[in-house]
């Protein structure tokens, strides 16, 4: 049994379940086993919330050593807050988080650069 023989079986139920008007979106990257089952509730905003969640958990699981981390870190950071105040208005507070966060970016590029400068 192998995953792709996995992701046919699971096409067959959902076919079993459209018949029953419960639309599903089933997206697949057989090549690294990943399959997503969407429902049809499922919007742009959730799907976007959703991703950047699995970014986030890398950010948060990847150690502080790692040269990008920070970027990777503070991006999500800014984009979990611009999506959570996607239907609504950023916030004085929202706006200087985000500012905070771009110059950490700001510093770390800056940090890494020269790192690549020291090394040449």
């Amino acid at each position: 049994m192998t995953f792709e023989n996995f992701y046919h079986d699971l096409l067959d139920l959902a076919k079993k379940y459209e018949k029953q008007n419960i639309p599903l979106k089933i997206e697949q990257d057989l090549e690294n086993n990943i399959v997503k089952i969407f429902g049809e509730k499922i919007t742009s905003l959730t799907r976007a919330q959703n991703g950047l969640h699995d970014v986030t958990e890398l950010a948060y699981a990847t150690a502080e050593h790692h040269p990008y981390w920070n970027i990777l870190y503070n991006s999500s950071e800014i984009a979990n807050s611009v999506l959570d105040k996607w239907q609504s208005s950023l916030s004085e507070d929202d706006l200087s988080d985000i500012d905070w966060a771009l110059k950490e970016i700001e510093k770390t590029l800056e940090k890494i650069k020269n790192q690549k400068h020291n090394h040449s």
